[in-house]
């Protein structure tokens, strides 16, 4: 299959660009587009063989259920039985934009492989004028993952899509980098107090301030014999080739950890941020300002693939505070060390 990248700005017929990702989605296909997190991989949520593809292309364990995204807000009433006056709330306070709510779906709307058989679905809007745009255009619910092979760093440009999907899909829309760069928030309001499943861009102290308790639980994973409600909770995930050890945010901590790899004859990358920076390391990738959580989210996904054109042996990441989008970035890197801590 070849796979064709458009650029997606004001110098090209955006109509004719966005006419295409339409008749692709329309005729079955799926799509790779920006979104304000992370770039996903689309197929209408209500067409099986459509969604099928997303999870042959990904290599995705199929009972890890999909994100449907929506154009327009209004139109989850087609899709879910009821709406709490919480998610109301939640919904004009932070769509379009990265939070995810789970809800129960009606029955024999969408796709089986999308709600990998349950009773819930977790719906959100988009706040990136690509994708709003391509949504609005098709009319239809799209189901996306993050446009990743499955297990690896999600994508925050169109290059990180075609260096995973080239040649698993037909399309890629390129609209530039991505702002969050990490996935978005999901919430999960058919119970209450809402419970957070999978931290993100939307914070709880924000979901707090808007709809009063919401419960963060003190793991977002599930054991292998269920089938998790939301993205993120079962596999691990985010991960790049070399080996991923999470290590505190502590100057003498990293640097005796870069000795006894060195003392190994092993290679090591850093990733910290800026107050952190070891000169011994082979590789050092800043996450920016310690206090600015928002500027490691964006940055963490691209650093963790670019780890990838080094010859690493092993990847060191030091921990944010679990404050803000902090948590967001805790919970990924949790992920993608696959529950590995450097111990000297």
């Amino acid at each position: 299959m070849k796979t064709t990248r458009l650029v997606v700005d004001n110098d090209v017929n955006k109509t004719q660009v966005y006419t295409q990702a339409v008749e692709k989605l329309k005729s079955g296909e799926v799509v790779a587009f920006p979104t304000e997190t992370v770039y996903g991989l689309g197929a209408i949520a209500t067409n099986e063989l459509a969604v099928a593809k997303i999870f042959e292309a990904k290599g995705r364990p199929s009972d890890n259920p999909l994100i449907v995204h929506v154009g327009e807000s209004q139109h989850i009433l087609k899709y879910v039985s009821e709406i709490s006056k919480k998610a109301e709330n939640c919904i004009d306070a932070f769509w379009p934009g990265p939070l995810t709510l789970i809800l129960h779906a009606k029955p024999n709307v969408f796709a089986p492989n999308v709600t990998a058989g349950l009773s819930t679905v977790g719906l959100r809007m988009p706040d990136h004028p690509v994708a709003l745009e391509l949504l609005k255009m098709l009319g239809e619910p799209v189901a996306a993952p993050s446009a990743n092979l499955s297990g690896k760093p999600s994508p925050t440009t169109a290059l990180h899509v075609e260096k995973d999907l080239q040649g698993r899909i037909p399309l890629i829309l390129d609209g530039g980098a991505t702002g969050i760069g990490v996935e978005s928030t999901v919430v999960d309001f058919t119970v209450d107090p809402p419970v957070i499943l999978r931290p993100g861009g939307v914070t709880a102290q924000m979901l707090s301030a808007v709809i009063g308790e919401v419960i963060e639980p003190n793991t977002t994973t599930v054991d292998d014999a269920t089938v998790p409600r939301a993205p993120g909770m079962k596999y691990a995930h985010y991960a790049p080739d070399a080996p991923v050890y999470l290590i505190e945010s502590n100057l003498d901590a990293v640097d005796l950890a870069i000795q006894s790899i060195h003392t190994q004859n092993q290679k090591v990358a850093l990733l910290a941020p800026n107050e952190l920076k070891n000169d011994q390391a082979d590789w050092f990738f800043s996450l920016g300002d310690q206090q600015n959580p928002e500027e490691s989210a964006h940055h963490l996904y691209a650093h963790l693939r670019a780890c990838d054109d080094t010859a690493a042996d092993i990847i060191l990441v030091t921990l944010p505070l679990k404050t803000g989008v902090g948590a967001a970035i805790f919970n990924r890197l949790e992920k993608a060390a696959d529950g590995n801590w450097w111990h000297s």
